[in-house]
């Protein structure tokens, strides 16, 4: 098992996540998202692993450009906004393999080991 969290310092959720494969004694890499960001290769990815840009996106973010986001019908337009400025992505974003989710879902990370 090859476990990849991307994920923000500040964040309750990435915090959890680390707890949650540490507990189960899961080696994992973390990677600081706002510091790292992702590969375009990374981001490509996760966009097909989560079903699409719309799951990627925080929409319960207060930012300018969420708000803006919001509005726009254009998908590539969002994932070029979202690659530039990752603060507007859900996290933790987990990666094993092919396998991705957003968010907290250790119902999911169950099933992988």
């Amino acid at each position: 098992m090859n476990i990849q969290i991307f994920g923000k310092s500040k964040c309750f959720d990435t915090k959890k996540a680390e707890r949650y494969f540490k507990e189960r004694r899961i080696k994992y890499q973390y990677i600081d998202l706002l510091r790292y960001g992702l590969s375009g290769k990374e981001f490509d990815a996760v966009l097909r692993g989560v079903g699409g840009i719309d799951n990627l996106i925080d929409w319960s973010s207060k930012s300018d450009a969420i708000m803006i986001m919001k509005y726009m019908d254009d998908a590539r337009g969002k994932e070029d906004r979202a690659y530039d400025d990752p603060s507007l992505m859900r996290t933790p974003i987990v990666r094993n393999g092919k396998l991705v989710t957003v968010g907290y879902c250790p119902e999911i990370w169950a099933t992988w080991e």
